[in-house]
């Protein structure tokens, strides 16, 4: 009997990694709300894709950006990230470079009551996502 209750506690604990890994979407966008403490500049547009080949890529609010990643379980890094070279107005500008400084920064990830993904660094309040409509 012991083993028969251990068996179906391991089972559900397995079942519930499952679904939390699942819960982040592979080769799907993710539009970006707020960087920590601040939301987005108005009408700014910032996105990430993490593809299934372990490239991470979206739209920096003036320049593309990329960069590889690693996830296991909950723990999520990125590599070095890149973008091109574009140069728009100072806020953007600035905005922009605060969310490619955070994505270096990233340790872990979740997913909050209201479904939107949260990308932590090790200090400090989160990058915060709502997944593209599809």
């Amino acid at each position: 009997m012991k083993s028969r209750v251990l068996t179906v506690l391991a089972a559900a604990a397995l079942a519930g990694c499952a679904t939390d890994t699942d819960a982040l979407k592979r080769d799907h966008g993710y539009v970006l709300e707020w960087i920590g403490e601040r939301p987005l500049i108005d009408n700014s547009h910032l996105t990430m894709t993490l593809g299934n080949d372990g490239r991470a890529y979206g739209n920096a609010g003036c320049n593309h950006w990329f960069a590889s990643y690693r996830l296991e379980g909950d723990s999520l890094s990125f590599g070095p990230v890149g973008s091109t070279r574009k140069l728009c107005a100072p806020a953007l500008m600035e905005q922009e470079h605060r969310f490619l400084d955070a994505m270096g920064q990233v340790q872990r990830w979740d997913v909050s009551e209201v479904e939107q993904l949260q990308l932590w660094p090790a200090q400090g309040l989160p990058l915060r996502f709502w997944p593209e409509e599809d």
